[in-house]
């Protein structure tokens, strides 16, 4: 009786701590992927704000060539 009781605890312990690991590797790996995402939407946003400013840029150049 008393080697099933330890044992359960074992397991409960061995459960607790492998499940915890797992979680941490997971919500790290989801984490990195997320922040990995808004770099990319960073990087997007930025280039599309260039392109605008040098666009805008051209237009004034444009007009006042003309």
């Amino acid at each position: 009786m008393v080697g099933s009781v330890a044992w359960g605890y074992v397991r409960i312990m061995a459960g607790t701590i492998v499940g915890g690991g797992l979680g941490f590797y997971f919500m790290h790996r989801l984490e990195l992927s997320y922040k990995e995402k808004w770099d990319e939407r960073l990087r997007n946003y930025e280039q599309e704000l260039s392109k605008k400013k040098q666009q805008s840029k051209q237009l004034e150049q444009e007009s006042q060539s003309l």
